[in-house]
This record gives C-alpha cells, structure tokens and sequence, in this order.
C-alpha cells in the first residue's frame, strides 16, 4: 500500500524537487540535481530510524530522483557519538536523528552544516534549530493513555507532577529503559532543573508508579485494566487500536504549555564535511515532501511538520498543543538524565 500510494505522487514530488533545483545563496552548497543530473550519484545516511520505518521512504527516493543511497541504521545515540569520533573524516552526509538531542549535540560540536531557508520554513519554528542546523520530519508528543472505563479527561491532573499526588499511588505507569521517557526527562532536566527532575522520578518510584519495559506494554497494561494511565508517546495509542478496536483507551494532553507536553522530533541534519550537500538537500526536501510525510502521518500515525498537512484526524491538532518554551537542542545531554535514572532506579 505505502509503495503504490508514493508511487502514485512520484510524478508530483519529482516536480517539486524540480521546481526548488535554484542556486542557493551559499554558492559552495551548489544545488539541487535534477534527476538527469543525479544519475550516478551516491548519498550516505546515518540513521538512528529503523529500517522498517523509514526504509520505503529511503527506497521510493532513489527510484524517483536516481541517487544511491547508502544506509548505516543504528541507535540514534551511538551513531552521533560515532559521528563525533570520526569527525571529518566520516563518509556520512546526512543524520536521520530519531530525536533532536543527538542532532543538538551534533550541532553544538559544530559539525553540521546551515540548511536552507526553504528547508527550515517548512516546518515551524519550533520543530527546528534556531541557528539552523536540523530540521524536524515528524513529530512525537509525549501524551497520558488512559483507561476510558476508569477515567474521565477531567479525572486527570492539569500537570505532569500531579500524578505524584498521593491517589496516584499504584495506578500509573512508565518505560524508564525507553528513548522516549530519556527524552522527557532531559527535557524536565533543562525547563524545570536536576533537582526537580529527580524528585519527579523519586515521586514516581515512592508512588508505586508501575514499570514497563516498553510504551506499547504500558499502553497494552492501561487497555487491560492493570493500572488506569501511562507516560507514553502518542503514538502507541494507535498502533494498539489498529489491532484492538474496541480498546477503552484514549490520549491526554495536558491544558497549557506543561513540560508534559513535549514533543519531540525525529530530525535530520547534513554533516559539513559533506563533499555532497546538493544531495543531501534534496534528500531532506524529499522527506518533506507531501507524499513521504503523509506516509508518516498514515503509516507510523506521527505528526506529519510540513506546515499545511494535517495529521490523522484522530490527532489532537499541532495548532493546539502548547509545548514549553524550550528548546529541543537543549535536549543533548542524555548522559547525564542516563546517569540520574542509574542513581535512583538501582535503589
């Protein structure tokens, strides 16, 4: 379905890659190939997504524009850090970053490259770098699953750190081993401090919060009725109705710019050492074309951040989530939320 679904907007991508082939005001970024032009070519990825994931999309751009793609998929982590080993001398041109603290680490050791305004004003502002250096290609909210039998909306708190209230005790859960809940609390660690952070993830521990290995068993826990709600991302929501229709869980957003209303993004940024950038260009204007973030909006059920696309109609629209006032390159220091979590979780 994906494949006839992108091949059917290929004529229409390739014609929008076309009609943005226009010198860039960095004359050593050269432009964009078109697909005449690009026969031959070779581009290499580092991808912290899955190959199941974004593996079609890899595919569908090489039919479309004739440019080879190389692809090393790995953690998102790992691979910023191999990045940061090989420095120069890596062959990458692009990082496909499954969340933006690895593109902001990346960034703030100086080793990506501006991106073009017509690239950044694709999406909002506050879904890519502020200098310009990555750009966000879907996005993840941080959300609460909930059980629809036990709760209603107006059950649950107006803020994250009210699920440490005392009637919380056993009746919620998390993923303290996922990416995802790292990401969260990283982003805890810069709004709100260490201290607070910590005391939030001792409030959990102290309050019998439940603890599962993954967002999906979490969200499978909530649906059975083991435990009324769930710090999950927003996606797993649909994944398990696609399989369980009748499911009696929904999401919650939280009213307000609350720091639990993250989202985060899996991004993508073009290493300077890069001696192909008009590749990896068209590479990242590809990924914002229609066709492939309507493949993340249908396929994977993330927020598609082409500015004008809706997302899923189940979705609570971008527009009307408020998101801290943060900014998610700040979100690079995984270590030390790594380090935290080891303190207080092996007690």
């Amino acid at each position: 379905m994906l494949h006839i679904r992108l091949m059917l907007a290929a004529a229409l991508v390739v014609a929008a890659l076309l009609s943005i082939a226009l010198p860039l005001p960095d004359s050593r970024a050269g432009h964009l190939l078109a697909p005449a032009e690009a026969q031959g070519a070779t581009l290499t990825i580092y991808s912290g997504r899955s190959e199941e994931l974004v593996g079609p999309v890899i595919a569908q751009f090489e039919g479309d524009t004739g440019i080879a793609v190389e692809v090393r998929y790995g953690d998102t982590t790992a691979l910023a850090l191999t990045l940061l080993e090989e420095g120069a001398r890596t062959p990458a041109d692009v990082f496909f970053a499954q969340d933006a603290g690895a593109l902001g680490l990346l960034a703030k050791e100086g080793v990506l490259a501006p991106l073009p305004a017509y690239i950044l004003d694709s999406v909002e502002p506050r879904f890519r770098s502020p200098e310009g250096l990555w750009v966000g290609i879907s996005g993840r909210a941080r959300v609460v699953a909930y059980n629809t039998d036990a709760l209603d909306e107006a059950d649950l708190p107006a803020s994250l750190f009210g699920f440490l209230a005392p009637e919380w005790a056993g009746r919620l859960g998390f993923a303290p081993t996922n990416a995802s809940f790292h990401a969260h609390l990283t982003a805890i660690r810069v709004s709100e401090g260490d201290e607070a952070a910590r005391a939030f993830v001792a409030g959990l521990l102290a309050n019998d919060a439940r603890q599962y290995e993954r967002n999906s068993a979490a969200v499978a826990a909530v649906a059975a009725g083991e435990i009324d709600a769930a710090l999950v991302n927003h996606y797993y929501l649909f994944r398990h109705l696609a399989e369980n229709p009748e499911a009696p869980v929904a999401n919650y957003y939280f009213p307000g710019d609350d720091i639990g209303n993250l989202i985060n993004v899996a991004g993508l940024g073009i290493l300077a050492s890069s001696d192909s950038k008009p590749l990896a260009q068209q590479f990242a204007a590809y990924l914002l074309s229609r066709s492939a973030q309507t493949y993340f909006a249908e396929e994977t059920f993330e927020y598609p951040l082409l500015i004008g696309l809706d997302a899923d109609p189940r979705l609570k629209p971008l527009s009307e989530i408020e998101t801290p006032a943060l900014d998610l390159s700040d979100l690079d220091d995984l270590q030390g939320t790594l380090d935290l979590l080891d303190e207080l979780l092996v007690q």
